[in-house]
C-alpha cells in the first residue's frame, strides 16, 4: 500500500458554497488545498479521533473529527473509494472508517446533541443534519425556543439564514433550564465576535484607502476592529488570506495590504482587500497590553511589550504575529518602459 492517497476532484462545503480542491492523505497528515483561494488546511494523522463515511445526494462524504472537537468534511468520493480509504486510515491514523446511516424521513423532531464544534440532529438514531457551530453569527432565546442565525457567503447560490429549535422542558427535572443550557452550548462554539477583555494594542487615525477613511484599529487576540466615523468592522484573523507590504512609486509612502476572504461589506460594496497607507518617515511607540509570559507563550517572543520604530514596520510586524500569515514584499524586479522617438 502506498503511503499517500490523492484526490483531485474533492469539494468542501463552506457556509453554503461548494469549493473544489485537492485532498492529499499522507501517512502522517491530511492536506486540503482550496482551488479558488489557494488556502491550505492541514492536520496530522495523530489528531484524528474518528472518521465517518456518509452517503450524500452526490457521492459520499469523508468526515474527520479531531481530538480538539473540530470537524473536517470532504465530499465527492465514489462508492468504490471506501475500501482503499478505510485500509489507509486504519493503517496510518489508527482509527476505523465507520459507515453512518443518514435519516431521510423528513421529520422535524428528534434528538439534538453537541459533538465537538458541531450540532448533530438525529432521527431514530440516524443523522438527519449537522450544523457547524462556527457558522453561527448570532443566537437568541425566547420562551422554549433558541434561534440560530448564520454567517452569509456571497458565493453561495442559496443560503440558510436562520433556524429555530423548540426545546421542551425536562420532565424529570423541572428546575433545569433546558433552553439556557442549549443556548450556552451553541454560544460556546459559535463564531460570535465579542470585544471582551482589553485589546492587545490600539492604533489611532490610521489612513485607509479601502474602505476609504481614517480608522481606529483595535487588535484583539482573535480579531481586529476597525472603527471609523460611519462604519465599524470586526475582522476575524481566520478570514485573512495574505499580507503584502508594497512601496509607493513616490518612494515616500508604503502600502500595507490585507487580503480577506470572505470580504468585509459596506452596504452592497464588498472589499476583498484592506489597504492601509503609511509614510516611511513616520515613527511610533506601541505598548502592548500583555505580560512578558503571554508574549512568549502566544507569540514566541516575536513581539515585545514596548516597541518603537517606523509605523509601517511595527503595524506589519504585529499583523504578521496575530494572523500567523507571512508578509509578501516585492523583489528586485523593476519595470522598464521604452519610448521610441
Amino acid at each position: 500500500m502506498s503511503d499517500f492517497q490523492e484526490y483531485g476532484d474533492v469539494v468542501q462545503e463552506i457556509r453554503g458554497a461548494v469549493n473544489p480542491g485537492r485532498l492529499k492523505l499522507q501517512s502522517n497528515s491530511v492536506i486540503f488545498k482550496n482551488n479558488k483561494t489557494g488556502k491550505v488546511e492541514q492536520f496530522t494523522g495523530m489528531e484524528v479521533n474518528t472518521s465517518e463515511w456518509l452517503k450524500r445526494a452526490r457521492g459520499h462524504c469523508l468526515k474527520f473529527r479531531l481530538n480538539n472537537g473540530n470537524v473536517h468534511r470532504f465530499d465527492g468520493f465514489k462508492d468504490d473509494d471506501f475500501e482503499k480509504l478505510a485500509s489507509f486510515i486504519s493503517k496510518y491514523y489508527s482509527v476505523s472508517l465507520e459507515k453512518r446511516d443518514v435519516s431521510v424521513k423528513g421529520w422535524n423532531w428528534g434528538l439534538a446533541k453537541f459533538e465537538g464544534n458541531s450540532l448533530e440532529f438525529d432521527i431514530d438514531n440516524k443523522l438527519a443534519f449537522e450544523i457547524p457551530l462556527n457558522n453561527v453569527s448570532h443566537s437568541t432565546t425566547a420562551k422554549n425556543e433558541v434561534t440560530l442565525e448564520f454567517h452569509m457567503n456571497d458565493d453561495a447560490a442559496v443560503s440558510l439564514t436562520e433556524i429555530r429549535f423548540h426545546i421542551p422542558n425536562d420532565p424529570k427535572d423541572s428546575e433545569k433550564d433546558t433552553v439556557q443550557e442549549f443556548y450556552n452550548q451553541v454560544v460556546d462554539k459559535a463564531d460570535i465576535i465579542q470585544a471582551t477583555g482589553d485589546a492587545i494594542c490600539n492604533l489611532s487615525e490610521v489612513q485607509c484607502l479601502t474602505p476609504r477613511g481614517r480608522y481606529d484599529i483595535k487588535i484583539y487576540q482573535t480579531f481586529l476592529q476597525l472603527h471609523g466615523k460611519t462604519f465599524d468592522y470586526k475582522i476575524p484573523y481566520t478570514t485573512v488570506l495574505r499580507l503584502f507590504l508594497l512601496p509607493h512609486k513616490d518612494g515616500r509612502q508604503v502600502f500595507f495590504v490585507v487580503s480577506l476572504d470572505p470580504p468585509i461589506k459596506q452596504g452592497q460594496t464588498r472589499y476583498h482587500f484592506l489597504i492601509l497607507l503609511f509614510n516611511q518617515e513616520d515613527e511610533m511607540t506601541i505598548d502592548l497590553s500583555l505580560t512578558e509570559e503571554e508574549l512568549e507563550s502566544k507569540f514566541e517572543g516575536k513581539l515585545q511589550k514596548e516597541m518603537s520604530g517606523p509605523e509601517f514596520e511595527l503595524v506589519s510586524r504585529i499583523f504578521k504575529s496575530v494572523t500567523t500569515r507571512k508578509i509578501t514584499v516585492p523583489g528586485t524586479f523593476k519595470s522598464y518602459v521604452y519610448i521610441s522617438r
